[in-house]
């Protein structure tokens, strides 16, 4: 990757506050970098510890090097490689954690810190799977109608982010914009992004960058107090087609005639 940016080893080491000899032994693997090291290559290069690690980066095609090099790491499970704060009941199981519209502000800063996620309230729903993990989260606005607003949405934690399917409705934690509800068109692999798309037509959807998101959890359900307005298009749709399928049948009863 040095190389690639055309940056020779005094380069980094300077960049990195290191001393040019120890660069080169990790470079040619006469040495291992401790853990802060690792973070501080991560930081530098834009790749996430975790490809450092576990990737060949010498043997990648060109396609995937341009991607990392232009910021968007295609092994990526998350913008940052981090532990989920999560707690667990007094039988070691997860908890499913809520964070109601009021704690959504302190959710944006607070979601990695374990203290602030052990005084969210908790419960559970026994249909759930108990080997994944769960979190509800409460939703503001007219976006996704017919999901009213005010509606607690629980999701499943996803690690993987290239596993998320176009179409797929997600809870999405953003660095700008905190947490927002909508249905994911993925286009890590060819951009970097991810296009948001609302339910409800009056809202045009928009792409943000992975490297702005913190969290993905999939939806899994819905909890709301209103009931859903009646789909008056559907309805009149409905009636339109029982009035062509009588006209229909009264046209062949004539032509039997």
């Amino acid at each position: 990757m040095r190389k690639r940016r055309g940056r020779t080893q005094d380069d980094v080491a300077f960049a990195l506050e290191m001393k040019r000899s120890t660069l080169s032994g990790y470079e040619n693997e006469v040495a291992k970098p401790s853990v802060e090291v690792l973070l501080a290559f991560s930081d530098y290069y834009k790749i996430s510890v975790d490809t450092l690690i576990k990737i060949n980066l010498s043997s990648l095609p060109e396609s995937q090097l341009r991607q990392l090099e232009l910021g968007y790491d295609v092994f990526i499970k998350g913008s940052n490689l981090r532990i989920l704060a999560t707690t667990v009941d007094s039988e070691d199981n997860e908890n499913i954690e809520l964070v109601s519209e009021k704690a959504s502000a302190g959710y944006t800063s607070g979601f990695a810190d374990p203290e602030y996620i052990k005084v969210l309230p908790t419960f559970k729903l026994p249909f759930l799977s108990r080997e994944r993990k769960y979190r509800t989260f409460q939703i503001n606005g007219d976006s996704m109608l017919p999901i009213p607003d005010k509606s607690f949405v629980t999701g499943e934690f996803i690690e993987n982010w290239q596993h998320i399917k176009d179409g797929q409705p997600c809870i999405i934690l953003t660095l700008d914009d905190g947490i927002v509800f909508k249905v994911v068109e993925n286009k890590i692999d060819s951009s970097g992004t991810f296009r948001l798309h609302s339910l409800n037509t009056l809202y045009d959807p928009y792409e943000i960058p992975v490297n702005d998101i913190r969290e993905v959890w999939k939806f899994v359900n819905y909890i709301s107090s209103e009931m859903p307005d009646r789909n008056v298009e559907k309805d009149e749709l409905v009636s339109e087609v029982r009035a062509l399928r009588q006209e229909v049948r009264a046209i062949q009863m004539k032509l039997n005639l």
